[in-house]
């Protein structure tokens, strides 16, 4: 995991974080979040803006984010909805998302999000029950890797036609081009992109910003 972008030499990335202009209540979540255990499950601030552009690209009004951590993500997209926009945001930790509320209400987004602490899978069920199939925009998984098929196929079925999904951590720091690297959470990311690269449901990219993020487009 990274919390900035893989392969850039210190000054580029230097260059490269100075032109983003990070707001001020997402660059002190950044700091805080920095001091804490797990702190690379963060994602990179050139990461949280080109997600926040594509969410107000394709002019999303709902969204849905699956790993929630201290909340630097849903920042991102929440900034970029309208103001009657709404993300539901999925995750089974109260410590770390008391820290993304306290964030939310910091950044005047709190009335945006709506957390649903428990499972994702069965959120996403219960909102594919409750009728809302194809009322979502866009999606970002960013959360148990081994679970990350499943994720796809429940927010694949939650998406419109012309919604993306965001998975992050799709370079996983490299390991996924390591041979030797085996591990159960290494091949189900594998698996994920070798997957949705030959999916005919949508058009698909794989880029290299943070630890590498795979779009899929929902034709």
């Amino acid at each position: 995991m990274s919390s900035r972008s893989l392969g850039l030499s210190p000054s580029l990335y230097d260059y490269l974080y100075g032109w983003q202009n990070e707001p001020s209540t997402l660059a002190a979540l950044r700091e805080e979040t920095a001091r804490m255990p797990g702190a690379s499950m963060q994602i990179s601030p050139e990461q949280g803006r080109f997600m926040g552009w594509l969410v107000a690209l394709i002019g999303a009004r709902r969204c849905l984010e699956i790993g929630v951590f201290t909340g630097y993500s849903s920042i991102s997209v929440a900034l970029a909805l309208p103001d009657d926009g709404r993300l539901v945001a999925c995750d089974v930790s109260e410590e770390w998302t008391a820290i993304a509320r306290r964030y939310w209400e910091r950044a005047g987004v709190a009335h945006k999000i709506e957390l649903r602490l428990g499972p994702a899978l069965d959120t996403l069920a219960a909102l594919l029950a409750a009728g809302q199939a194809q009322s979502f925009d866009f999606a970002f998984i960013d959360a148990d890797k081994e679970a990350y098929r499943e994720y796809y196929e429940r927010c694949l079925e939650l998406l419109r036609p012309g919604g993306i999904i965001a998975v992050d951590n799709a370079l996983w720091d490299g390991r996924v081009a390591d041979p030797r690297e085996d591990a159960p959470s290494t091949r189900a990311i594998r698996a994920l992109n070798a997957f949705v690269a030959q999916d005919p449901r949508v058009d698909a990219s794989l880029i290299p910003v943070g630890d590498g993020l795979l779009l899929a487009r929902k034709r």
